[in-house]
């Protein structure tokens, strides 16, 4: 393969710089590439610089390093963007955003990708996102953005709509649909599972499992799913080895769980017919029956809230981590079994002139559901190829789940719209089509206090 120029923005972060840091240089088809690590916090910068130093070094990866706190310094000659920004303090900022709409007596199920938060979440990281891509359409034009910046749709749709740049949104949750499909189906697939509690929320103490049988049913069974980002439905899961239709052993399987285990999951399916992939704590920001303080259905569908002050506490002492495997005191041996969580191996793919099938890519839709709307970002299985990648045809959605994809795409696109304008005409429709909204007077008060309370971040409100 020849030499490509991979530039990574955000390259600083403790999880994803970390972990597409490791992916990449432990490639051996992406030798002679130039990686340039870009964060506008140059201590954390130099720890990710100096581990990659350190790699470059011990795995004899052959590229050639450089970093930058200007990411227009090393757009040029750039063939693909990595980003996974955040304005911070991400874990401060985030508990603002659901605790604003709180005084309202507004509880959101989890306020990051839907929900009044949502908005406040896209709207401060839309404005950096887009000078990134002005900036490539001036620098890097030919380029991919590769983006993992959440909320996923909404980022994305601003790049497609907003700028010339081919933009690529990148997730794992799809393995949250293999790890319920494959506790729910442990005997029928002869999974393994450890012991442990299971769930699919945010929390480590549920990861090791979960990634366990997920690995084992990704050898096992084939789920096309289609959707929007964390709102996606199982369309279609066979036996890899028979080629058999598993919807109905899935269906009977959820019968015999517990009631305690995913129980919204559950419940969409039994109302919808379709299995919902990403989990009871990402499904539950795009749904009407989550937030109504009378019913309390939190409590009934045991949905859990972000845990910021020990993620925070998490992030702090990975960072610490890196700085001690940069300065040599600290082993780098695990580094190899990280996961970029697509972003390899899109590069090698279009980079190299390879066919890889992936299993949930985000894309403007082209057709490849039919029935919600023309342009919208949708996730669905994708090959990628020189060509770049090619979204597979999911057909049309039952209409009950289109129906609910259509309003999300349609909350998500007016936010981008305000975010853009500045609009506060178009940021309240937002508000007020958003499923958690169920008042005129509330919608304005919240839109106010987090214009007000994110000023600096937002000052396109304020012209």
């Amino acid at each position: 393969m020849a030499s490509t120029k991979v530039t990574v923005i955000g390259a600083g972060s403790a999880s994803f710089g970390l972990n597409t840091l490791g992916s990449l240089m432990r490639s051996k088809k992406l030798r002679g590439t130039h990686l340039a690590l870009v964060d506008r916090n140059p201590e954390t910068l130099g720890s990710m610089f100096r581990l990659a130093e350190r790699l470059n070094r011990d795995w004899d990866a052959g590229m050639t390093l450089s970093q930058h706190t200007d990411h227009r310094e090393a757009l040029p000659g750039t063939r693909f963007v990595v980003s996974a920004i955040e304005v911070p303090p991400r874990e401060q900022l985030w508990r603002m955003d659901y605790e604003i709409p709180l005084k309202y007596g507004v509880r959101q199920p989890y306020a990051e990708n839907g929900g009044p938060g949502g908005f406040a979440h896209a709207a401060r990281n839309i404005g950096p996102v887009l000078e990134i891509a002005h900036d490539m359409e001036a620098l890097c034009p030919d380029a991919y953005f590769i983006n993992f910046t959440n909320p996923m749709v909404r980022i994305c749709d601003a790049i497609n709509r907003y700028s010339r740049i081919k933009v690529i949104g990148l997730c794992h949750q799809i393995y949250a649909g293999y790890g319920m499909v494959a506790y729910v189906m442990a005997k029928e697939l002869g999974i393994d599972v450890p012991d442990g509690p299971f769930s699919t929320h945010a929390d480590p103490k549920y990861y090791p499992l979960v990634h366990n049988i997920a690995r084992q049913a990704v050898k096992k069974v084939d789920i096309k799913a289609a959707g929007l980002n964390h709102f996606t439905w199982i369309v279609d899961i066979r036996d890899r080895a028979t080629g058999e239709d598993l919807y109905p052993a899935l269906r009977a399987a959820w019968q015999r769980m517990p009631a305690h285990i995913e129980p919204l999951t559950r419940r969409m399916l039994d109302a919808f017919g379709l299995m919902p992939v990403p989990g009871d704590e990402h499904l539950d920001e795009y749904l009407p029956w989550c937030s109504d303080p009378q019913t309390r259905p939190w409590e009934k569908y045991e949905l859990e809230l972000y845990d910021w002050e020990r993620n925070a506490r998490s992030r702090d002492d990975k960072h610490a981590d890196i700085r001690k495997m940069g300065q040599g005191s600290l082993p780098i041996d695990a580094l190899w079994e990280t996961d970029s969580e697509g972003a390899l191996e899109v590069i090698e793919a279009v980079a190299g002139a390879e066919n890889e099938y992936h299993l949930a890519m985000n894309l403007p839709n082209q057709g490849q559901i039919r029935n919600l709307p023309a342009n919208a970002i949708v996730e669905t299985p994708a090959v990628i190829t020189g060509m770049g990648p090619r979204a597979l045809n999911m057909g049309s959605l039952p209409e009950g789940v289109a129906e609910l994809l259509r309003r999300e795409s349609c909350v998500g696109q007016l936010c981008v719209d305000a975010a853009v304008s500045g609009d506060r005409q178009l940021a309240l429709q937002c508000l007020l089509l958003d499923p958690v909204i169920t008042d005129l007077d509330v919608a304005r008060a919240i839109l106010n206090d987090y214009l007000t309370a994110y000023r600096q971040h937002l000052p396109q409100f304020w012209k």
